[in-house]
């Protein structure tokens, strides 16, 4: 397993797109992620994107954004498409990334794996590879009932206290989801730990990943 670091781009902050089908995919996909950009890259930018959601849902989306991204430059942009109902609207999803490539210029997307088992996260990931062609783009992963989850590429590790920080943020910015009976602390740890074992450290966070470029940190010769 090869360790690899984000290096902040020359002339500019790191730059992160963040998109998820409902409030609180993102942050349950990518939250310690998150958390851990934060706090290492300074001045990171941050461009969040969530496709459906309520106006009392939408409120916990901009809660957690600012929660997840302290200090973050940071952006919110929220839509009311119908959920559960994203393969029927494909055309109004791509319009919309498409707005969203056409104006934010990330070095790194966190969005939906492709084999994500729900249709309104799969039709956001299926989506994403024909309007992002050119960028690092990451696929997290949701704990469901479906049993969907595949054998990711990408490992993000993880604190004790940073996993303790992300289940604590999830508690306290989505109040709507606490009475859901998978809404609980032993699933936002066992996975993390899981997938911690798997990479060599206490916990991590998972990702597909379909394409990367690895460039030398050396001159070519020739």
């Amino acid at each position: 397993m090869l360790p690899l670091h984000l290096a902040i781009p020359q002339g500019g902050p790191l730059a992160v797109l963040a998109i998820g089908a409902h409030p609180d995919d993102i942050e349950i996909g990518a939250g310690a992620t998150l958390l851990g950009m934060a706090e290492s890259q300074p001045a990171l930018r941050a461009h969040y994107v969530v496709v459906t959601g309520s106006p009392d849902r939408q409120l916990e989306a901009r809660h957690a954004a600012s929660e997840f991204l302290p200090g973050a430059n940071l952006t919110v942009e929220l839509h009311d498409l119908p959920e559960g109902r994203l393969p029927a609207r494909w055309g109004q999803v791509k319009d919309l990334l498409e707005d969203v490539a056409s104006s934010y210029a990330p070095d790194i997307i966190i969005a939906p794996q492709p084999g994500d088992a729900h249709q309104d996260h799969r039709t956001i990931a299926e989506i994403l590879p024909t309007v992002f062609r050119d960028h690092l783009s990451l696929g997290y992963e949701i704990p469901k009932r479906d049993g969907d989850f595949g054998r990711p590429a990408m490992y993000f590790p993880m604190s004790a206290d940073m996993v303790r920080r992300k289940v604590e943020l999830l508690h306290k910015c989505f109040p709507s989801q606490h009475s859901r009976d998978w809404w609980d602390e032993e699933v936002f740890r066992g996975l993390p730990r899981l997938r911690g074992m798997e990479c060599g450290a206490n916990y991590a966070e998972a990702f597909s990943c379909a394409k990367s470029l690895v460039r030398s940190s050396q001159p070519h010769c020739g």
